[in-house]
């Protein structure tokens, strides 16, 4: 019997993986997913040379990604609640190979807006299906392990997307193209994967007729001045990451001269590695201290950042790129455990629905800025303005954790069945 909320259902009677391997494959799903989401980061400085489009239109096709993660979270964020997780993860893939397959047969800008998207909407399903999925299969007593384990699996997955698709398209013929078929390989044994993943939530196929896909998000007012800086903290920590999946390969070749798509994924992977690392090592550090020493390691992560591009040095950008990983890390793991301590169990699914938008418009908005900015001013200075509005950011944000201590929570509620926060 498999337990959901508290209700048991009986689990399926066909051919399963045990627990243990349904755990693996569920966290393949995961990284495989996030993966999708910088298998171009390489590729846009080869995209913009070919096609000819402008920086403000390579940050809108980067950031035009986050209307599929609102659109997966807004519309779609219960869906495996309703349906079952195997089945959710199934569509999560299949709309992750049709986005695939349209990068492999881009010819125009808006084939990749289209493909951007479907990787956003991809991603917003089947990570929080996915995060949901391993909840329920690890002992109720380490459920923060399902945490660890998902977010570990979605930087895992976006630093080796970036970094193989950038030694494919340095070493390997068809550099548009080799990328996304090995991506595609990948997803196929992913959906093969799951069609033996032991299914926690056994739903009738007639579910999806009742589907439901009203949009829940808001903040309650009794907790709104504890929410600014958690919610600040992701929106920053999500800046900085969106500045080195969109960015940083334009960057490396337009400020550091350094022009092998091999090295722009290799930075990528460095980012995401320091970011699972220090997720994985700070467990036993409170939620509200990784928050504020987040906060506290933007200033100097973003010093580094704008110090690597005006000294034109790829050392200092190695080192700004290790410690905007830690800040980002420290950023999401602890702004996010903030959240689920002070918000009221009945309302949980809609507060943590908001924290991810500010992490979503925290990926998108300011990469845009930046491209903006390009057009009208020097690389160098629009991401020295970047720095500067994060770093004011993270001041605001370290400002109001310090006054508003998340031990105040709230009285508990009783939660309603099929109300959780998913990660995107």
């Amino acid at each position: 019997m498999a337990r959901v909320g508290t209700t048991s259902v009986p689990s399926s009677a066909r051919s399963e993986f045990g627990r243990t391997a349904t755990i693996l494959a569920v966290g393949c799903l995961i990284g495989a997913l996030f993966a999708g989401s910088t298998v171009a980061t390489p590729l846009y400085i080869i995209y913009k040379q070919q096609l000819g489009f402008s920086e403000i239109t390579l940050t809108l096709i980067y950031a035009v990604y986050v209307v599929g993660n609102l659109t997966a979270l807004m519309i779609f964020g219960r869906m495996s609640d309703q349906v079952g997780r195997r089945r959710t993860a199934v569509i999560a893939v299949g709309i992750a190979i049709v986005g695939a397959l349209v990068f492999l047969f881009a010819h125009g800008v808006a084939s990749l807006y289209v493909a951007r998207v479907l990787s956003g909407l991809a991603i917003g399903i089947g990570a929080g299906t996915g995060t949901a999925w391993l909840a329920e299969l690890i002992a109720e007593q380490d459920r923060s392990r399902a945490t660890v384990i998902a977010t570990i699996a979605n930087f895992i997955g976006l630093g080796l997307g970036a970094l193989i698709s950038g030694l494919l398209a340095e070493y390997v013929a068809l550099p548009l193209r080799t990328p996304f078929i090995a991506y595609l390989a990948a997803l196929i044994v992913v959906a093969a994967l799951l069609a033996f993943a032991h299914e926690t939530v056994n739903r009738p196929l007639t579910a999806f007729a009742q589907l439901s896909v009203r949009p829940r998000a808001g903040v309650p007012s009794s907790i709104q001045p504890r929410f600014v800086a958690p919610a600040v903290t992701g929106f920053g920590a999500m800046a900085l990451v969106a500045f080195f999946a969109a960015l940083a390969p334009s960057v490396l070749a337009g400020e550091l001269h350094v022009t092998s798509h091999a090295v722009a994924g290799a930075i990528f992977l460095e980012l995401a590695a320091a970011v699972a690392l220090v997720i994985a090592l700070t467990r036993s550090l409170s939620s509200r201290a990784a928050m504020l020493w987040s906060l506290g390691l933007m200033l100097p992560s973003l010093a580094l950042l704008v110090t690597a591009q005006f000294a034109e040095s790829l050392v200092v950008m190695i080192a700004a790129t290790a410690t905007c990983g830690v800040a980002a890390g420290l950023g999401y793991r602890g702004s996010l455990q903030v959240v689920n301590q002070i918000v009221p169990d009945d309302r949980r699914a809609e507060v943590v629905s908001a924290y991810f938008i500010c992490c979503f418009l925290g990926n998108a908005l300011p990469v845009i800025g930046i491209g903006v900015l390009s057009t009208l001013i020097s690389s160098t200075v629009a991401s020295l303005v970047f720095a500067t509005t994060i770093a004011v950011f993270a001041v605001v944000a370290l400002v109001f954790g310090l006054k508003y201590r998340a031990s105040q929570t709230q009285p508990k509620k009783e939660t309603p069945r099929g109300m959780r926060g998913g990660v995107s």
